[in-house]
C-alpha cells in the first residue's frame, strides 16, 4: 500500500507562488521538453550513474558503489559542482520517495497548507505515482480537504488527463509560444498537444491557470495577439499569468538573453486586458 515511488528533485514544504494559498510543492525529476529558457535545467534529465561527478565533488558528498552514484546529504554544501558537470542535465541529489513518505510529510504540514502542487521537471512523466498520491490524499480523512494541483507543460495526452480527472483539482499550464515552429524552437516540441490540453482542461473545469512567458525580442504573443486572445476566451474566465523571463540558472544560449522588465510585460498585459482577459502580472522582476 502506498508503495509506488517517484524520483524527486526537491520538496518545498511551504510555498505561496505555486498555486493559490500556502502549498507543499513536490518537484519530480525528468522532463519531456528541452526548454532553452529553463531556470531549473538540472531537473530535465535523469542520472545514468556514469560517476563523472563523484571525484569532482569538493566535499566528498558523492560515492560510486555497485555502479550507482550515492549522495550523502550531511556532507553536501550545495555548491552545485555536480550539476554543472553533468552532460545529461540531471542531479545525483534526486531521491526516490514513496507515496507513503509524501503522505507522512503532508500529514505534518496539513494544518498549515491549503494543498499540494506537483511540478518538475514535468510532473506527468511520472503519472502512475501522481495518480496513486492523489488517490491516497483523497482517501485520507486528514488530507482530503487539501487541493491537488499539477504544474505542467501540457504534453500529457487526453487519456492521461482523463485518469487524473477524478482526483486532480486543477492544472496550471505553460504555453511558451503561439506559433508551432516558434514553440519548437524554444522547447524542442510542438505546441499542438499543449493547446489540446488547455482546451480539454478548460472544458472539464480543471484549468486553474494559463501561463505565458515573455522573453524580450523572442516571444511571439504580440504578433499573434488576436488569435491568442480568441483561444484564451475559449478557456472561459481562466486567469492568465504572465511570467517574466530571467536568466538566473539558465544554461546555453538563453543564458545570454536579456531578462524581461515591466516595459516588456505591459504591451502584452494591456493587450490582453483590452480584450477582457484576466491578467496576473509578475510580482517581481529579477
Amino acid at each position: 500500500m502506498n508503495s509506488r515511488c517517484a524520483l524527486v528533485s526537491k520538496i518545498i514544504p511551504f510555498s505561496c507562488v505555486d498555486g493559490p494559498g500556502s502549498r507543499l510543492v513536490l518537484f519530480l525529476q525528468g522532463c519531456n521538453m528541452r526548454c532553452k529558457t529553463c531556470h531549473n535545467p538540472w531537473t530535465i534529465g535523469r542520472c545514468n550513474d556514469c560517476g563523472d561527478c563523484v571525484a569532482a565533488c569538493p566535499n566528498e558528498a558523492l560515492t560510486l558503489q555497485d555502479g550507482r552514484v550515492g549522495w550523502q546529504e550531511d556532507r553536501c554544501q550545495q555548491c552545485d559542482t555536480c550539476l554543472h558537470l553533468c552532460p545529461r542535465r540531471a542531479t545525483p541529489m534526486a531521491q526516490r520517495l514513496s507515496v507513503g513518505a509524501i503522505i507522512d510529510r503532508l500529514r505534518c504540514a496539513a494544518p498549515f497548507i491549503e494543498g499540494i502542487t506537483v511540478s518538475g521537471g514535468e510532473a506527468t512523466t511520472q503519472l502512475p505515482f501522481l495518480l496513486e498520491l492523489f488517490h491516497a490524499m483523497k482517501g485520507d480523512p486528514a488530507l482530503r480537504h487539501l487541493t491537488c494541483l499539477v504544474d505542467s507543460n501540457g504534453l500529457l495526452n487526453k487519456t492521461g488527463w482523463q485518469k487524473l480527472l477524478p482526483v486532480m483539482d486543477g492544472a496550471m499550464i505553460d504555453l511558451k509560444a503561439w506559433d508551432n515552429e516558434h514553440h519548437r524552437l524554444l522547447t524542442g516540441r510542438d505546441n499542438g498537444p499543449v493547446k489540446a490540453s488547455i482546451r480539454w482542461l478548460a472544458q472539464h473545469r480543471r484549468l486553474t491557470e494559463l501561463r505565458l512567458l515573455v522573453i524580450p525580442d523572442r516571444s511571439d504573443y504580440l504578433t499573434h495577439l488576436p488569435a491568442l486572445a480568441a483561444f484564451i476566451h475559449t478557456a472561459g474566465g481562466v486567469p492568465v499569468r504572465i511570467n517574466a523571463f530571467h536568466h538566473h540558472g539558465v544554461v546555453g544560449e538563453a543564458a545570454g538573453w536579456r531578462s524581461a522588465t515591466a516595459e516588456d510585460i505591459e504591451p502584452l498585459a494591456q493587450g490582453l486586458e483590452a480584450r477582457q482577459i484576466n491578467v496576473i502580472r509578475p510580482p517581481l522582476y529579477l
